[in-house]
């Protein structure tokens, strides 16, 4: 039983960081091309796996005049 328990926080620690980067990415996609879209740069997209961060850009997005509605 003791063997059985010390196996156990390898695995989680696998399956942890493999769950993490499936978040990261499905997090980061769609925002990706929110902010090409809107003019910004990408690589804002980044910010937003960062907490706190994450809800400062939301509505900076939401508020802001976009570069993209600038030059028409």
């Amino acid at each position: 039983m003791q063997d059985m328990m010390s196996d156990m926080p390898m695995y989680m620690g696998t399956f942890g960081l493999i769950m993490c980067l499936i978040f990261v990415v499905l997090t980061i996609l769609p925002f990706w091309f929110i902010f090409s879209k809107t003019g910004y740069s990408k690589w804002l997209s980044l910010l937003m796996v960062v907490p706190m961060v994450n809800i400062i850009m939301l509505y900076f997005l939401a508020f802001s005049t976009w570069p993209s509605q600038r030059e028409t």
